[in-house]
């Protein structure tokens, strides 16, 4: 029987998606300044799972509250106390609410957190993010400063502890995020790990610590639990984290007892993740696998399935219907992600799932960012910089608008999402800051 995205998937842990639609981790910014899951969160998740996909991520879920990748990220960190555990329950119970799986996307920021509110972060090395962001993105992060061998222990076990509290409060998986640049993805590039020690240098030594963390939170969690890890194809950085190393670390987390790896790309200095090839090698099969089949990564998957067998899931490109259907029957992929068209039409699987002919929305690709609609007292700097932000941020508001429990704002200029998200952070920021100092007091 020819498989779709309306065919069921076993996990190897047993676990059953009722079809082969995942609404990927987006960051949403949407807890307190304790870092608690909110009713905002409940509202947007519920939303989403009432709107029929098989799987929904959550967005970052921090394991440390000293190194954040956003001020009002959801944190595991103790602040489990004076709600926080009901919270994250309600949480839970708001996106299982249509009869579909939910997990808790589980990250730490290394050395992408911000600093506003993480003057050093912390890093395999004390490597910075590189002048390839440009100047003013690379202002935006400090120097991290490298972590000891206990530190690294420590943060091991964190997540594992996370991974715990998540089935504990009722969510049915975790994912382990270790792509985009952040600390297990740092740990597994040679371009931000420099360490001589078990730590570094061999991929083997690079991979340790994301293995680690598997095979820890397996034992923890027991056989029946699914775990996910989200993992970099490729660093897309000349001298970066190459597709033959992701192949074999996918080998070794298979045989850890992964049950879905989802593939992507990129980091701070090279936005693969979005669909924008850089200048390695591997650009020019980025460039090609999205012309031929929408989705950015899907032949580095088609590859990696040809070694693999657990199932393997591709987030970023697919819109259509006929292409996720094509993916599928290929063998290519078992499972399709879906992120931002989710932010403007929530119950998108069920229109997918209803008609062969359907088509996600697909605003950015006619997203160009405008001056003119600043204005016309508005400083240039101050205009430059929402633009600049305002494809990330036009979806980050309508997260926000589901959370107040409204609909998506289909007419939300660029401009003005840059603004809003901009000053959103900064207040944010500022106030989360505040609360930490009163919290050290």
């Amino acid at each position: 029987m020819p498989i779709d995205i309306s065919t069921p998937l076993a996990l190897p842990c047993g676990a059953t998606l009722r079809n082969r639609i995942a609404k990927a981790g987006l960051t949403e910014g949407l807890a307190n300044l304790r870092n608690q899951a909110t009713e905002a969160h409940c509202r947007l998740y519920r939303r989403w799972s009432l709107g029929g996909a098989g799987l929904l991520l959550t967005g970052n879920v921090l394991i440390d509250r000293s190194c954040m990748e956003r001020p009002l990220n959801v944190a595991v960190d103790g602040n489990l106390d004076e709600g926080g555990r009901a919270a994250l329950a309600a949480w839970a119970r708001a996106g299982t609410e249509g009869g579909n799986a939910f997990w808790m996307q589980i990250n730490h920021a290394g050395r992408k957190s911000p600093a506003s509110i993480t003057p050093q972060p912390v890093a395999p090395s004390a490597i910075p993010i590189g002048a390839a962001v440009g100047p003013g993105r690379a202002r935006r992060h400090g120097v991290p400063r490298a972590l000891d061998e206990g530190e690294i222990e420590a943060l091991i076990d964190r997540y594992v502890a996370t991974a715990v509290t998540a089935r504990e409060a009722g969510f049915t998986g975790v994912q382990f995020h270790a792509a985009h640049g952040y600390l297990l993805a740092e740990f597994l590039s040679p371009l931000a790990n420099h360490r001589q020690d078990e730590w570094g240098g061999a991929l083997e030594n690079r991979a340790r610590m994301l293995l680690e963390v598997v095979r820890r939170a397996r034992q923890a969690l027991g056989a029946d639990y699914p775990i996910g890890v989200k993992m970099n194809s490729a660093d897309f950085q000349r001298g970066g984290f190459t597709p033959g190393e992701a192949e074999q670390v996918a080998l070794w987390l298979q045989a850890a007892g992964v049950d879905l790896l989802e593939l992507s790309g990129g980091s701070s200095e090279s936005y693969a993740m979005l669909g924008q090839p850089g200048e390695s090698e591997e650009s020019a099969l980025l460039t090609r696998s999205t012309a031929e089949r929408e989705a950015y990564f899907v032949l580095f998957a088609e590859a990696m399935r040809k070694v693999l067998d657990m199932p393997v899931m591709v987030t970023g490109g697919f819109r259509s219907r006929r292409a996720m259907d094509a993916a599928l029957a290929a063998g290519a992929v078992d499972i399709v992600g879906l992120g931002r068209p989710m932010c403007l039409e929530p119950d998108l699987p069920r229109r997918l799932l209803a008609d062969r002919d359907a088509v996600a929305p697909s605003p950015e690709a006619d997203m160009r960012p405008d001056p003119a609609a600043a204005p016309d007292d508005a400083p240039p700097a101050a205009v430059q910089a929402a633009l600049a932000r305002a494809p990330v941020a036009y979806f980050a508001e309508q997260m926000v608008e589901m959370g107040a429990g409204r609909a998506p704002d289909l007419k939300l200029g660029l401009y003005e999402a840059g603004r809003r998200y901009l000053e959103r952070e900064a207040e944010a920021a500022a106030a989360w800051c505040a609360a930490r100092a009163d919290e050290a007091a």
